[in-house]
């Protein structure tokens, strides 16, 4: 066995799951978590225990950057991965970042140039690109099986109400209460994505008021739809995250349509975890529920977000030491390609639903347009704008407080 690859998270909530699967791998060694609140650190601390690994913990990311270690899992909050991964890769680390990659364009170079200049690996954590159906789905259209990509849908409802308390603890300025509606998007538009390999060319937006998601304090529309062109023609329809629309269980949905078939997965039931296949020329008609691609006692034993947290890490290690399965990560240009499709979603919605470009950053032309984009809704950013274009709701402090009061309960 050759050298393991030395590996610090960076959010202990999220990153506690990645802890699971890195302190028991073969091929890395955990050796640092970094988080501000201690007990999240001392449920790490305990988890790597478990499996035998000793981890340092840190409260200050700069110490923790410190840190003698070859890679960095981001995990720390949405809206912040881009200026985080840019420092990580500067300091000539790999990085594989939580979702999303970055919350406006100008981000967007940044990570991009970063990565470039490094020659270090980034990949994208997007883990709904590697359930048992979405994986199979990628196999199914590489192998030619449903013919030339035509349509794409992809469905994340999930309605959080319930779990808002422990989600953002009351607090207003929490990045959940203050992101626009179409900024979670690649759990929708990132799978059909990685099942095609197509970027998008434009994209439309268009966002619910806000009837539900002030009650909880959050400032967004309740939904939106994300309409989208891929670059060969294909249409695409997307809602990401809409978690103030009501329903029984959460709605994480996918469609393909192809010149010669279609696939999909299930909306209740086991959901994404079952398959319709439908294939023309062969009359193939079949449901069934797809194998993961790894058996193994540890892939077995990661059942968050349906069995698919093991990949992101699994390929983010087979990237560094190229070898195969490397090729199923994904890359920084296709993780902003899936992430602007809601930054450029945002601003349709603003301009009235106008079809926005979605550049290729790949092509370094192509950058100094968009380099300066800050267009956000974090209030906190350079650039920022209204979280909600139905107009940000004047919320009370009191709901606010209600929420603290629950969390503590």
């Amino acid at each position: 066995m050759g050298k393991k690859i030395r590996i610090g998270v960076f959010g202990a909530g999220r990153g506690h799951t990645m802890v699971s699967v890195l302190a028991g791998h073969p091929d890395a060694e955990l050796t640092a978590v970094c988080d501000s609140w201690r007990p999240a650190l001392e449920g790490c601390r305990k988890k790597a225990e478990e499996h035998g690994a000793k981890v340092e913990l840190y409260q200050d990311f700069d110490r923790f950057l410190e840190h003698d270690m070859d890679a960095v899992v981001l995990a720390n909050y949405a809206n912040e991965h881009a200026p985080y991964a840019v420092r990580c890769l500067r300091s000539g680390r790999h990085v594989v970042s939580e979702v999303l990659c970055m919350q406006n364009m100008a981000e967007a170079v940044e990570l991009i140039e970063a990565a470039e200049a490094s020659g270090r690996v980034y990949t994208y954590a997007e883990n709904y690109s590697y359930f048992r159906t979405t994986a199979e789905m990628r196999k199914i259209y590489r192998r030619g099986d449903i013919g030339e990509f035509q349509h794409g849908e992809g469905e994340y409802v999930h309605d959080c109400s319930s779990a808002w308390p422990q989600l953002t603890y009351g607090d207003r300025d929490h990045w959940r209460n203050l992101t626009a509606a179409p900024f979670y998007c690649t759990h929708s538009v990132g799978p059909v994505m990685t099942v095609t390999g197509l970027r998008p060319v434009k994209v439309a937006g268009f966002e619910n008021p806000n009837l539900n998601n002030r009650k909880h304090g959050k400032l967004c529309g309740d939904g939106c739809m994300l309409c989208v062109q891929f670059e060969n023609g294909a249409t695409g329809k997307f809602l990401p995250w809409n978690n103030g629309w009501r329903r029984s269980q959460e709605a994480i949905w996918y469609c393909i349509y192809g010149t010669n078939g279609q696939m999909e997965t299930d909306r209740f039931g086991e959901g994404a975890d079952m398959l319709h296949l439908w294939i023309q020329d062969k009359g193939e008609d079949r449901y069934y529920k797809p194998e993961f691609a790894d058996t193994g006692e540890l892939a077995k034993s990661v059942s968050g977000h349906g069995g698919s947290d093991f990949y992101t890490m699994q390929y983010f290690l087979d990237a560094i030491l190229g070898r195969e399965g490397g090729e199923n990560a994904i890359d920084v240009y296709t993780a902003v390609d899936m992430t602007m499709v809601g930054v450029l979603g945002y601003r349709s919605i603003l301009e009235g639903s106008a079809p926005i470009p979605c550049p290729d950053l790949r092509i370094k032309a192509n950058r100094d347009a968009v380099r300066n984009d800050r267009l956000c809704a974090d209030p906190r950013a350079e650039g920022h704008g209204p979280a909600c274009s139905w107009g940000d709701p004047e919320i009370p402090d009191s709901v606010y407080e209600e929420t603290r009061r629950q969390q503590q309960r």
